[in-house]
């Protein structure tokens, strides 16, 4: 059941700017990880996000902790946020150690990981 949890990702976001947080999630689908050719989203890598009238922080995690896109995704991400927003955003890496379970229902299970 804790795996579950895991794919079942609620952003902060959704609580207080519904409708930005919306457009961010469509808006970071197209980013996508270019050796897995999966999006953010998908993979589960955009962990939280938080919007103030000034500032979107995002905290995001990577496939593998030594991912050598992971200067282009984060800042691709960033940039993606700020058109979508208006406004700043900080990216913060999380700590979470990511694994399959973290991916949207039925993303793992096309992709033949399960």
């Amino acid at each position: 059941m804790e795996d579950n949890k895991k794919n079942q990702i609620v952003w902060d976001a959704d609580e207080n700017k519904p409708e930005i947080s919306q457009a961010l999630r469509e808006a970071l689908r197209q980013i996508r990880d270019p050796e897995i050719g999966m999006d953010l989203i998908q993979l589960g890598l955009i962990r939280n996000v938080t919007i103030t009238d000034d500032r979107v922080k995002i905290i995001m995690i990577l496939t593998t902790p030594y991912c050598p896109y992971a200067p282009i995704l984060l800042e691709s991400a960033r940039k993606k946020a700020e058109e979508v927003s208006g406004t700043t955003t900080e990216i913060t890496y999380g700590s979470e150690v990511w694994d399959q379970s973290m991916m949207e229902d039925g993303s793992a299970i096309s992709w033949g990981l399960f």
